[in-house]
């Protein structure tokens, strides 16, 4: 269906240069309401019969998520239909790994969102489905599922006479997919999108859900060349920076590079300040002059501490909403007294006060939480996330006071405003314990050689050196 996909790309690019996006993208559920929007249609041609169809092209904006494009295909010649999703925005900084165990009716029900770069893996049959093979889906597990076993039961009449051998083996993968759509046995399934436009949706709505397990990550050069994304090799060479070149760290150093909001040229600023009594650290903050955009991250910088810190402070008044804070990318946050929990990675690194901090997760969960906003969406999490806003609304208002804010980071990259530094607070206290293999693990902690480094990596070499000649003379 190459005319879709065509029209579907020059839909793309316009919105990727227009800088008012409302005109183009509405609300789904305004789309439903507005009998003057309609879908463009397109005639074009008909892989099936070869006659012309209609491709039908409808912009929108799904609450709480992104910009899509819906396309449906019908051919009145043949009756032969499709249809496909395609993202119109900007591709993700990182790409992202859904993990979901799946064990009941309720979990087969989870909506899903696989972008056409997603690839889906289910994990107990070492079944996995290439991004090349399936175009972009809004829909279920047990949707997702049920087109798998479509798809492999298809061909199996002409498999069944051509190669049996490799029929049967399809025919039990095909049975054991059909048990799992029974709930007869619990089955895990992973969606892995470079573009991190995928999504599996999570059940629990103020707190983690102990089912689903998300991880993001950067992407390597090969997944930027298959993404389409261009690297820039004199990115290093075009850095700008104010200092008088007397000191080897400039004090404030420019990036060009695109604006993740519209896509427009903008610039990236980094700074390396020195918080007292706490460590150094670095601030980047990106402004977009085109669309207003505006964002700001923080990393620590030095050494890796050797034992994490955990940091509870007791807020009785506006006082103690008004302090600094500084939260790590893997630094978790809880509010018992809210029903708040943060898993480490959630909003990035942050240095703000501890009320600014807490209002932009307010905004982050009523800007960004998919499917609790439109037709889809299930009235009871619809009230239990109204009640947890409501509540974490009168924590920053401090209506409800006092409550406790625990901090835990396990690489000590956290801090939080002592006012009576350097004698101890009496609200806080601060804890230091010994990471877990777990936590070491997830920080990657645990593959750094430290010891005796040049001979490790002098062994190891000689070992590839002698594996890659043993592989040889077999060969």
């Amino acid at each position: 269906m190459s005319s879709q996909e065509n029209s579907s790309d020059d839909i793309v690019n316009i919105n990727n240069q227009e800088t008012n996006q409302e005109n183009l993208f509405q609300n789904i559920g305004q789309i439903v309401d507005n009998d003057d929007v309609k879908p463009t249609e397109i005639e074009s041609y008909c892989v099936n019969c070869g006659e012309n169809g209609i491709t039908k092209l409808l912009l929108t904006k799904i609450p709480h998520w992104r910009d899509i494009v819906i396309m449906s295909f019908d051919c009145k010649h043949c009756g032969f239909n499709n249809n496909e999703v395609q993202f119109a925005g900007v591709i993700s900084e990182k790409g992202s790994v859904y993990t979901c165990t799946i064990d009941d009716k309720q979990d087969l029900d989870r909506q899903l969102v696989k972008s056409e770069t997603a690839s889906i893996k289910i994990k107990e049959i070492d079944l996995e489905i290439p991004a090349t093979t399936k175009r972009g889906h809004l829909t279920t597990v047990e949707g997702i599922i049920s087109s798998i076993v479509e798809d492999l039961s298809a061909d199996q009449p002409v498999r069944k006479e051509m190669d049996e051998i490799n029929y049967e083996k399809i025919e039990v993968i095909i049975q054991k997919l059909k048990s799992y759509l029974e709930n007869k046995e619990p089955f895990t399934i992973i969606v892995d999108d470079p573009a991190g436009n995928s999504y599996i949706e999570s059940l629990c709505v103020t707190t983690s859900d102990p089912k689903l397990y998300v991880r993001h990550y950067s992407r390597t050069r090969d997944m930027d060349i298959s993404l389409g994304l261009t690297v820039p090799d004199d990115q290093q060479d075009s850095t700008q920076t104010t200092d008088d070149g007397d000191n080897d760290v400039p004090e404030v150093m420019i990036f060009p590079e695109n604006c993740s909001h519209c896509n427009a040229p903008s610039e990236t600023k980094m700074h390396v300040l020195n918080i007292p009594h706490f460590k150094e650290v670095i601030i980047m903050a990106t402004n977009c002059d085109v669309c207003g955009y505006k964002s700001n991250e923080v990393k620590s910088g030095g050494c890796i501490s050797p034992l994490g810190k955990k940091i509870t402070l007791k807020i009785e008044d506006l006082d103690d909403m008004s302090r600094d804070i500084l939260k790590s990318e893997t630094c978790g946050l809880s509010i018992p007294e809210a029903e708040l929990e943060l898993t480490p990675g959630t909003l990035g690194g942050r240095f703000t006060t501890v009320e600014g901090l807490l209002k932009q997760i307010h905004d982050e969960l009523e800007g960004k939480v998919p499917f609790i906003n439109g037709d889809s969406v299930n009235n009871e999490r619809k009230v239990v996330f109204q009640k947890f806003m409501d509540k974490l609304n009168s924590v920053i208002s401090g209506e409800v006071l006092p409550v406790t804010l625990i901090l835990d980071d396990p690489l000590d990259n956290s801090y939080l405003q002592n006012p009576y530094a350097p004698d101890p607070d009496p609200n806080m206290t601060i804890e230091h314990y010994e990471r877990t293999w777990e936590q070491n693990e997830f920080l990657g902690l645990n593959d750094i050689v430290l010891d005796n480094y040049n001979e490790s990596n002098n062994e190891n070499n000689e070992n590839d050196e002698s594996n890659s000649n043993s592989q040889n003379g077999v060969l």
